[in-house]
């Protein structure tokens, strides 16, 4: 499956539009998009005043250009649920139809915390084209349990908006490739780039493959990233470099239960 990223300074429905227009005229099926495109990533104490339903205007007007190019697309915004606001990716089909909502379950720092509630749900997917994506948001990759629990779910592809600032360039060059190769799958990490709210976002997005390669990379500034999803790939890495196979699950159950530090 073809896939594009899109790795962007300016958020809203009308850059997201452009991107997918772009992803569908050079045969993407998936467009991914930074974590919270729809909205901007520093929002403040504006979280919530701009936060709507996972069936909002917002998600109607993205339904509309999945729909009118033919492309699937994943995109986040704050989704207001009753009285909790969350950090959330959605997944609409190339037909504009929901194939997963995922709420980020791992929250980074004082102002991610006192804007969302963390999600509750660890592993979300959705099949497209015969490949199974998997929904994290930026910092839950970080983590080395929500990627393994996808992989045993059987995860192809995991998708990953994120909005990933400097000095921290190290996760899309380093991390995230060692999370695809010690999980044998594919991930695609679409981050933001340029200044937002006192932040520098590194940009650097990337598919990152089964065998720990890197198949394309952004580089500081606006791009839209075309690559290939192999699923067969994820078998033949894992022939390779068993981790899941020679997993010991008996050994690691107090590390489970550790209390944090």
């Amino acid at each position: 499956m073809r896939i594009a990223i899109a790795q962007g300074t300016a958020p809203g429905p009308d850059a997201l539009d452009a991107a997918a227009a772009e992803a569908a005229g050079r045969g993407a099926r998936l467009l991914l998009t930074p974590e919270l495109a729809l909205s901007g990533y520093v929002l403040g104490p504006q979280a919530a005043a701009s936060a709507e339903p996972a069936d909002g205007p917002a998600a109607r007007r993205v339904e509309e250009t999945a729909a009118r190019h033919g492309v699937a697309v994943a995109y986040g915004w704050p989704e207001r649920d009753g009285g909790a606001v969350f950090n959330t990716v959605r997944l609409v089909g190339p037909d504009g139809t929901e194939l997963a909502v995922y709420r980020k379950t791992h929250l980074y720092g004082d102002q991610e915390r006192a804007a969302f509630t963390p999600g509750a749900e660890p592993i979300v997917q959705a099949d497209l084209d015969g490949v199974r994506i998997g929904l994290l948001i930026c910092y839950d990759v970080e983590f080395p349990e929500p990627v393994r629990a996808h992989a045993l779910a059987g995860t192809d592809l995991l998708a990953v908006p994120t909005a990933l600032m400097r000095p921290f360039e190290f996760v899309p060059r380093v991390l995230v490739p060692a999370r695809a190769y010690e999980n044998g799958l594919h991930i695609a990490y679409a981050n933001r780039c340029g200044p937002e709210g006192g932040y520098d976002f590194a940009g650097l997005s990337c598919l990152a493959g089964p065998d720990g390669e890197v198949r394309a990379r952004a580089g500081a500034g606006p791009e839209l990233l075309i690559a290939d999803v192999d699923p067969e790939r994820n078998a033949a890495a894992r022939a390779v470099t068993p981790y899941l196979a020679d997993r010991r699950p008996d050994l690691y159950r107090t590390i489970a239960r550790s209390a944090r530090p």
